[in-house]
């Protein structure tokens, strides 16, 4: 295949534009900061299902409490009651006085062991309420700063997306001025090789596989017409002569 220098040159300033493009979708892939995001949403996840097990649990013990005061208050209404009887002088059987009397002292320590009981479960919700107050500060803490990182990736992705833009409006311009044999041979290579279809000859060296060219292929480039397209023989991009291939 044959085309003019100028041709294959412009065929330099695509590559330019792919090896870009391909950079830039690089970057939007590989964000530290996506990968920051991912992070804080899955602590975030964490946090809010801790929280709502804390929520429960405290829920749990609350009526465990309201149980406990209700048992307290019933005992306590009995053992009242028991001792405005006791108190009241119109019970006179003395068995009776001495049941009651039983009953009194029976009840005061039922209504000890329950009031334990009340403030064994008071102690547990109130650890139960600043657990969750913690793990809901955390996770207010947590959305906060999972939400400025999301705008920060946000705004990074628009900057690449417009970069894009422009790379792909300017990639475009430089397609159309190149011949389509020439263009269609370097998109294949290009598929074909790591996305790089064509490579500059610099000072004996291809830049697309980084190897110095033999003595021997360098003389036959030398000798080879300057509108010939000609290809690396090791990585087989197309090599673009230039003033400054050292040939």
């Amino acid at each position: 295949m044959n085309a003019e220098p100028q041709d294959q040159w412009r065929l330099l300033d695509l590559q330019e534009k792919d090896t870009r493009l391909s950079q830039l979708a690089h970057r939007a892939a590989t964000l530290p900061e996506a990968a920051a995001l991912v992070d804080l949403d899955t602590r975030f996840a964490r946090t809010r299902d801790e929280l709502v097990a804390a929520e429960v649990i405290a829920d749990d013990l609350k009526r465990d409490q309201a149980r406990a005061d209700a048992d307290v208050e019933q005992v306590r209404a009995r053992s009242q009651h028991d001792q405005e009887l006791l108190n009241g002088g119109t019970i006179g059987d003395p068995k009776q006085l001495q049941n009651l009397q039983h009953e009194i002292e029976s009840l005061a320590r039922r209504q000890s062991e329950l009031e334990d009981v009340e403030l064994e479960i008071m102690d547990r919700v109130e650890g139960a309420l600043a657990a969750v107050a913690q793990l809901a500060g955390q996770k207010s803490e947590l959305a906060a700063e999972r939400d400025a990182l999301a705008e920060t990736v946000r705004v990074l992705h628009e900057e690449i997306d417009a970069e894009k833009s422009m790379v792909i409006g300017d990639r475009a311009r430089i397609a159309e001025s190149i011949p389509a044999d020439l263009l269609a041979l370097y998109e294949k290579i290009r598929l074909d090789h790591a996305g790089v279809g064509a490579a500059r000859l610099y000072r004996g060296r291809c830049e697309g596989c980084r190897l110095e060219l033999p003595p021997n292929e360098i003389e036959s480039l030398r000798n080879a017409n300057v509108s010939s397209v000609v290809r690396c023989e090791e990585c087989r991009r197309i090599l673009v002569r230039t003033a400054e291939s050292g040939l």
